[in-house]
């Protein structure tokens, strides 16, 4: 099966980031981009959230855009220059590096075994040795805080003590939200900000741990 599209979405780029292109494409810088990177991915999350086919079609295409546009702009890196066909390289290969029960000799039983062959072979690959290593500082409070608890039980270390339960409380994914939406609604009330408090807590829970080992 070829895939015509996406020879010729390098050609398009290719037009308007060349000379007598486009000033505006010209002028973007892998910097410059971001904001829409990030809009285009809660836009793509909202068309699946509705379910809605052509929406989801349309966002990644945007998506996609991103991805050749960044590749499109590496490429003239004088320095470190990498394209569309590097970038597609990487992750075939980092696919079948991380998939050795399909591509190799290796067996699994269920997908928690899949994904605990995944992160082995990633931490070994890019030489892991920090429980938080690669995890992005950057990401929203509560994303962050979740993935260093999740990252903190991987490797057997101390997660923060749960909210004890009470019996109507915390019973389902409903009454989570409702229990955060509750404490936000406090938090805004009383002139605090709930994403700089998770965010400073959640750091201090991964330097309590370094600091603990």
């Amino acid at each position: 099966m070829s895939y015509p599209n996406l020879i010729r979405l390098v050609e398009v780029m290719d037009r308007l980031r060349s000379p007598g292109g486009c000033p505006w494409d010209a002028e973007q810088t892998h910097e410059s981009l971001l904001k829409y990177q990030l809009e285009e991915s809660y836009e793509y999350i909202e068309a699946v959230e509705k379910g809605d086919r052509a929406d989801m079609r349309e966002e990644l295409g945007d998506l996609l855009l991103q991805v050749y546009f960044h590749s499109r702009i590496a490429q003239e890196d004088s320095n470190e220059p990498f394209n569309i066909d590097d970038v597609a390289k990487g992750v075939a290969d980092k696919l079948i590096s991380r998939h050795p029960h399909v591509f190799g000799d290796t067996k699994v039983s269920s997908s928690q075994e899949v994904h605990a062959n995944w992160e082995r072979i990633k931490n070994e690959e890019k030489g892991r040795t920090e429980f938080d290593e690669g995890v992005p500082l950057n990401q929203p409070a509560l994303s962050l805080a979740a993935k260093l608890i999740l990252r903190a039980e991987k490797n057997g270390l101390k997660s923060p003590e749960p909210l004890a339960p009470t019996k109507n409380s915390l019973e389902d994914e409903s009454s989570l939200g409702d229990a955060l939406l509750a404490l936000i609604s406090w938090a805004v009330k009383a002139d605090l900000d709930p994403e700089a408090a998770l965010r400073k807590a959640a750091l201090r829970y991964r330097d309590s741990i370094k600091e603990a080992r």
